[in-house]
């Protein structure tokens, strides 16, 4: 069975998402949860510009980016 590089990126960011969840500070949640939704936008792009998974995962990190700016600013 042969993994392609797409394939390792697609369970890294699965594995980066899945992770966040296991966290119990929000911050460092919504921080693994960026790197893995980061990682499903470059598998959208590897599975040549599969929109909903950049769209949606573009949109996840912008949204972590929002709360973890409203947290430092506290």
């Amino acid at each position: 069975m042969e993994v392609s590089l797409t394939d390792i990126i697609g369970y890294f960011a699965s594995l980066g998402v899945l992770l966040s969840f296991l966290m119990k500070e929000i911050k460092t949640l919504r921080i693994i949860n960026s790197v893995g939704c980061f990682l499903f936008v470059v598998y959208g792009v590897m599975l040549n510009f599969s929109w909903p998974i950049i769209i949606t995962n573009v949109s996840i990190i912008i949204i972590n980016l929002y709360y973890l700016f409203k947290i430092s600013k506290g």
